[in-house]
């Protein structure tokens, strides 16, 4: 496997739509041809935990509604090939929550299939009013993973999270968990968001940003590199809305000044390309989407004055 590289402009040239060709080409073929023909793909750009030093690839995998196929078999083998290639692609950290349905045993399911792959970096969340019920909903999600400890617990949308901080702290230095975080979505409640990382000893926060949800560009952001914090982005689509509505409109000239085959590489690359950000989560139920997906993490990316243009002219359209 290729030694990981950190964040870097540096250019790597690829043509994913040729790629993307070959894939399906090679799908057609007897195993046996697959296995010979098909390259290992470039390891993806990471960038470091700030609290330990672990590099993580810049794109991971979300689970929200995607996931959430009940115990449908075909759908739970469909997500369980999302898993394989995102994995095969160089990716690490797939996120979960309580609040997401059946994706924690949907992700269990693919990580059985898979042989329970030692690449994986595990993101859940705690999410329980019930500050007493806590430990029991981390140990079902546990269960359902099938891992023997997560490597990340954050509190999801800071539900009780003054009583559940110290439990998640507990648990790390007792060596139950790797690291700890916290999160919110959509915008809300970035004051409360901010004094918890002015004064709380987290390792990761998870927000919402994209080329259209700019606000925590303005405090977040800053003090998470500042506090030496890890940032995990979600909704980088807007849950896709922001694709439909990119979609409408022609591929701009300059996304292939930084290697890119179509709208969701240019959101991926504008929110991975902030110095703060460590790591953007898209969710997906499709193959061709999640390794495109992970294409955003190779090639060149945006200066700061690209990406000042690339919010510009998504605005105006």
């Amino acid at each position: 496997m290729d030694t990981p590289r950190t964040y870097s402009p540096a250019p790597v040239a690829q043509d994913r739509r040729r790629w993307l060709a070959a894939s399906a080409l090679l799908a057609g073929l007897p195993g046996w041809a697959t296995r010979a023909t098909a390259q290992p793909a470039p390891s993806p750009l990471v960038r470091p935990i700030p609290s330990s030093g672990e590099a993580l690839p810049v794109v991971g995998l979300g689970s929200w509604i995607t996931f959430n196929v009940g115990n449908d078999p075909v759908a739970r083998d469909a997500c369980a090939e999302v898993v394989r290639a995102f994995l095969a692609e160089g990716g690490r950290l797939i996120d979960s929550s309580p609040m997401y349905g059946s994706s924690q045993p949907t992700i269990g399911h693919a990580l059985a299939k898979l042989g329970q792959p030692a690449a994986l970096f595990s993101a859940e969340k705690v999410w329980v009013g019930d500050v007493g019920r806590g430990a029991a909903q981390m140990e079902a999600s546990r269960a359902f993973w099938g891992v023997p400890r997560f490597d990340l617990m954050q509190v999801h949308n800071l539900l009780a999270w003054q009583e559940h901080l110290p439990r998640l702290l507990a648990m790390k230095a007792a060596g139950r968990l790797r690291y700890v975080g916290i999160s919110t979505s959509e915008g809300r409640r970035h004051g409360e968001l901010e004094r918890i990382l002015r004064t709380q000893p987290i390792d990761f926060v998870q927000l919402t940003y994209n080329l259209l949800d700019r606000e925590a560009e303005q405090r977040l952001l800053p003090l998470a590199l500042e506090r030496r914090i890890a940032v995990i982005v979600n909704r980088p689509f807007r849950q896709g809305g922001l694709l439909g509505q990119l979609r409408r409109h022609p591929l701009p000239g300059w996304a292939r000044e930084i290697d890119c085959d179509g709208w969701a590489q240019v959101a991926l690359k504008f929110v991975v390309s902030h110095p703060a950000v460590t790591c953007a989560i898209p969710a997906t139920s499709q193959v061709a989407h999640a390794r495109q997906n992970m294409g955003a993490a190779r090639g060149r990316m945006p200066d700061a004055a690209l990406r000042a243009r690339m919010a510009r002219e998504v605005a105006a359209l």
